[in-house]
């Protein structure tokens, strides 16, 4: 882990109690990736920083240290370009939760992918106008870039271009194919919401509704079979 004495672009992800004082924190950097931090005092009544550590508020940060766990030298608000971030609140929080929680379980400490942390930005603030298309967006990045990007504008045993008025069945080891044969097993998609999806566009109900279901799926074989609490919590509270 490399010690950074200058303030870097940063997220905190989770926090937990630690000894008498301090916090536990998982933050996610530009250029530094995800990792763990030691926040020392800051859950003394008199902490000045304790309300800076939460979650989906852009910050600057420095830390100390070069071990596997370092320890928070200093954090001040970051300055968004675009104004204030926006509050979640209510299913959008939850969405917010989901983000951190796909990017805790996924992602190996210590590397960098400053890609990801801009479209993690945009979909925080994107969040409450539409959930589920910023969901949708940054779970297609976070594939890729993770290396397991998905094939969607072309026929995956083919090679030819994914038709809009063609309906296809989603082989998630390959990609697309179309008219598989009836015991073709695999996600059954239309080829305007594959390519809406490649688009980053998903404006239609539809488009969105297969997106959801294509990525679920996908995430699914890298979280290897383990449910996400941030879902079974929301599914609990929509219950009720």
């Amino acid at each position: 882990m490399h010690q950074a004495t200058q303030l870097q672009s940063g997220y905190i992800l989770h926090q937990r109690a630690y000894r008498d004082t301090s916090l536990l924190l998982e933050v996610f950097t530009h250029d530094h990736g995800r990792f763990g931090l030691v926040a020392r005092g800051a859950r003394a009544p008199r902490s000045r920083i304790r309300g800076l550590l939460q979650p989906f508020q852009p910050v600057l940060l420095s830390w100390s240290g070069r071990g596997e766990l370092g320890t928070l030298a200093g954090i001040e608000p970051a300055i968004d370009a675009r104004g204030v971030p926006p509050r979640l609140l209510g299913a959008t929080l939850y969405s917010g939760f989901y983000l951190n929680e796909l990017l805790m379980r996924l992602l190996q400490r210590h590397d960098p992918h400053p890609e990801l942390f801009v479209a993690y930005a945009e979909a925080l603030r994107d969040l409450p106008q539409a959930a589920q298309r910023p969901l949708r967006l940054f779970e297609k990045q976070l594939l890729e870039s993770l290396g397991y990007g998905l094939l969607l504008d072309h026929e995956a045993d083919s090679g030819v271009p994914v038709s809009a008025e063609a309906d296809y069945v989603y082989a998630l080891e390959s990609g697309p194919v179309r008219n598989p044969g009836v015991n073709a097993r695999g996600l059954r998609l239309s080829g305007r919401s594959l390519l809406s999806l490649a688009a980053e566009d998903l404006s239609d109900a539809q488009s969105l509704a297969d997106s959801k279901r294509l990525m679920r799926a996908a995430l699914g074989l890298y979280l290897g079979g383990r449910e996400l609490k941030t879902r079974e919590v929301f599914a609990a509270m929509t219950a009720r």
